[in-house]
């Protein structure tokens, strides 16, 4: 989803949900977009997803987009590393909400 096209739907939907994704180990933040059918869209430029090298970045971008909350969720490799199924998306157990 481009920028713009968050602006529409922001103003269009009322039933959605912002995450900022960290994963272990990495400095990058990404940010998606579920709405209310569980759909995904990453936020994107120019066809390629966005990434961020801080959290004020992430608040100034959706900010210029009318948003002012978002959950920040952290990925860590430990289930993969065991080998079990990954939960990342369902059910969301650890993220933090944004206040922005």
């Amino acid at each position: 989803m481009e920028i713009n096209e968050l602006k529409r739907f922001v103003d269009a939907e009322h039933h959605f949900e912002i995450r900022v994704i960290s994963h272990a180990g990495s400095r990058l933040y990404r940010v998606e977009v579920e709405d209310l059918e569980g759909q995904h869209y990453p936020l994107m430029r120019r066809g390629k997803p966005m990434l961020f090298r801080a959290l004020d970045d992430v608040y100034a971008e959706l900010k210029r987009a009318g948003i002012h909350r978002a959950y920040l969720v952290q990925w860590v490799a430990h289930d993969e590393v065991v080998g079990r199924d990954t939960h990342y998306q369902s059910p969301l157990t650890s993220r933090m909400p944004l206040v922005f």
